[in-house]
């Protein structure tokens, strides 16, 4: 990409698009493009039209979309499969309309079958069944994979797909109604240390797999691939390595300082047994993570205490 180039950060307030913004700018990227929810509805489509013509973006990094834990997967179920269909088939046409040189669309690990050999290579898409509570918004990903794939066939457009791990860090979602697992444990953990309480209560049995991704690693691989690759295949991003919710609830509590006791809630669910990707092909064109679970855990309880007022408002 031309340091001069038109770049448009869609989905640039959340955690993955404000530390994409965060790489470009230490990359010395002057002309980025963003619009708020407010400004730019993009489950509209003839909005989405008038602003590509408008502003003419070069590349775009897709990181827009409805996003939520294991609560709100299952509750909203029509808005996450809706909102994130619309919001992604606006962005690749009208990215397709105005030829757009390069689109990287972020997917999620969550379109892998429930219980797909581990860990999860590339190829086992649409191999088995999906995990029941995330379903909508894993078909709506699926979905914007064979849309780049599609448009790359039909039009030589030059749109590719990464699928992150679990993520973290800056500008993460702190509600408790709609977080994922370590935003919202990390809230209850500072909430009980806060006001002395002396349990907190975790979801599920703790035995779970998860692989976690600090979102300034994502950035950079989402980079890395604009950069250097250009194929029709989606490529995993992660760490290649994962741990139990029970050992990074005990991390998060060590880290937080809380000093009462774990209480596990096995009335609720699980999820996947285990999420691991396969991250060899990535590894093999030459990017791998550089912040390692316990510093990036740090970090973000550190960005957490100084936004504090942000976050859980």
């Amino acid at each position: 990409m031309e340091k001069q180039a038109r770049i448009y950060v869609a989905g640039h307030r959340g955690m993955v698009g404000s530390a994409i913004i965060r790489k470009l700018q230490e990359e010395g990227y002057t002309t980025i493009i963003t619009r708020t929810s407010s400004e730019l509805d993009l489950r509209n489509q003839e909005a989405v039209a008038d602003f590509f013509e408008q502003e003419r973006p070069e590349y775009v990094f897709l990181a827009a979309a409805k996003v939520g834990g294991i609560m709100a997967n299952n509750t909203y179920r029509a808005e996450f499969l809706y909102d994130n269909l619309m919001i992604e088939s606006n962005i690749i046409h009208q990215a397709y309309k105005t030829g757009v040189k390069k689109l990287l669309f972020l997917g999620s690990s969550c379109i892998y079958p429930k219980l797909a050999p581990q860990p999860l290579k590339e190829e086992y898409l649409l191999s088995g069944f999906l995990e029941s509570t995330n379903e909508p918004y894993a078909i709506a990903k699926i979905t914007g994979i064979k849309l780049c794939e599609a448009y790359r066939s039909q039009y030589g457009c030059d749109f590719i797909s990464a699928m992150p791990t679990n993520l973290y860090g800056p500008n993460d979602n702190y509600d408790l109604n709609g977080s994922h697992v370590l935003p919202a444990l990390i809230r209850k953990f500072h909430e009980a240390k806060i006001n002395n309480q002396p349990t907190v209560e975790v979801w599920g049995t703790g035995s779970p797999m998860r692989e976690f991704l600090h979102a300034d690693d994502l950035a950079d691989a989402c980079f890395f691939l604009m950069e250097h690759y250009n194929g029709e295949l989606f490529v995993n991003i992660g760490t290649g390595e994962d741990v139990t919710i029970k050992q990074v609830a005990e991390l998060i509590k060590e880290i937080v300082g809380f000093e009462g006791e774990l209480r596990w809630n096995t009335d609720k669910p699980d999820g996947t047994p285990r999420k691991l990707m396969d991250v060899s092909r990535l590894h093999d064109m030459g990017w791998k993570h550089t912040t390692e679970l316990k510093e990036g855990l740090e970090r973000t309880y550190q960005d957490f205490l100084a936004n504090e007022v942000l976050y859980v408002e």
